[in-house]
This record gives structure tokens, sequence and C-alpha cells, in this order.
């Protein structure tokens, strides 16, 4: 059974009660995607391809999930002009209902994001903005198809390991290492010491950086040599 929560920053989450697990930070649902996603992952990376007049960039999420991320993203390409294509797979896409009532909770430019995202169709390349083309894949994590030297920035906002213990392995974070091009980007909330070993034992060079307002203390950005 899921239901809508708020979180500390107003912004509002889903809670899944047969994982004892919510979508998002309790602390900030919000206030952790800008921090994590946005502004430790996509940010880095759009200052580069300015600097470097890069063409499209490609991003890679782990769990659509709510669409916030996605939503936030594309506000994101909006504002730096810099043309995103955002790639996000998710196997158990959320109710049409529970979505509307989430971005029903937010403010009003998050809210209309999240209702395009959420709207497009899954499984087909849409094109939403001047800006931005999102493709939400309806698969599991563990047999899709990553390609090699692909993304710029990837997102790994999969349930926590002790949740999904199966998707935080060394096999899945070198077949995404693999697909991400020299100089790519991972971030993700978790900071374990055990998952920070293990993406460095696959050649990322990782950094534990601070946590967003108010939430955990760390998290971790993993960057493709």
């Amino acid at each position: 059974m899921k239901t809508l929560e708020l979180t500390q920053d107003g912004s509002p989450t889903i809670y899944i009660g047969e994982l004892d697990e919510h979508y998002h930070s309790v602390k900030g649902a919000v206030t952790e995607s800008m921090h994590v996603y946005i502004a430790c992952g996509l940010r880095r990376r759009i200052d580069e391809a300015v600097a470097e007049c890069a063409g499209c960039m490609r991003l890679l999420e782990f769990g659509f999930g709510t669409g916030l991320n996605a939503a936030l993203t594309m506000i994101e390409a909006d504002r730096s002009g810099v043309p995103l294509a955002y790639d996000s797979l998710e196997l158990y896409p959320l109710e049409e209902s529970m979505a509307e009532a989430f971005g029903a909770s937010m403010p009003d430019d998050i809210e209309r994001a999240l209702s395009v995202v959420n709207g497009a169709e899954w499984n087909s390349v849409q094109r939403l903005t001047e800006n931005f083309s999102l493709h939400k894949i309806k698969t599991d994590f563990l047999s899709a198809e990553l390609g090699e030297d692909v993304f710029d920035v990837v997102y790994f906002d999969a349930f926590a390991p002790e949740k999904q213990a199966e998707l935080w392995t060394s096999e899945l974070f070198g077949r995404i290492y693999s697909a991400m091009r020299s100089g790519g980007v991972m971030t993700t909330y978790c900071a374990k010491g055990c998952v920070r070993r293990l993406l460095e034992g696959i050649g990322f060079t990782v950094e534990r950086l601070a946590g967003p307002p108010g939430g955990k203390r760390e998290i971790l950005r993993a960057v493709k040599p």
C-alpha cells in the first residue's frame, strides 16, 4: 500500500508499506533531489558542457519513481539552455492517481513539470521541451541494455541496499561504468563505505560530498576517469 506524506521541507513523498520505505528523504524530497542529483551531478556536467561547447548531453536514471528527478532536470535544462536526453528505467510505474496527488502537493512550477514528465508515454522517446527529451523505459534494472560510452550523467536512485541488495552490486555498477563516457558523473544518496569501496574497485574516482541541508550527512559522487 502506498500513502502520501509531507516531508520536512513541505514537499511530498510516497511511503510504501510493503517495503517500509519512502521514495524520497523525509527530511525534504525536493531538497534531496536538488542537492544530490541536480547540484552535485547535473550542474557539474552542464558547466563542463558549456565550457567545451558540447552538444546534447545524455542522462540515465535508475528509478523513475515519482518523476521528481526528471521534472527538476527538465526545469534545469530549460534554465541552462543545454540540450538533455534523459533515459529513465522503472519496472513498476507509479499509479496515475498517486502521481497526480504527488504533483498536486508541489509548488506550481514543479507540479507543471511533473504533469509533463508523468504524462509522457512509456517506451517511446518524447520531446517535451526545446531542450529536453525523455525516454521512460519499463524494465528491470538488471536486464536493461545500457550500451557503452553513452551517458554523461547517471542518477542512481534505487531503494536502499537494505531493501534491494541485488541492485547495489559490482556487476550492475560495472555495467554502468561501461555505459558512461569518460568524465561522466554518477551521484547517489547512499554513502555507505561498502558502496564507496565497490565503486572504487570498479575504477570510479569517488568523492564523499556533504549531504543535503537537514538530511543525510554525506552522499557519493563517482566520476569515470
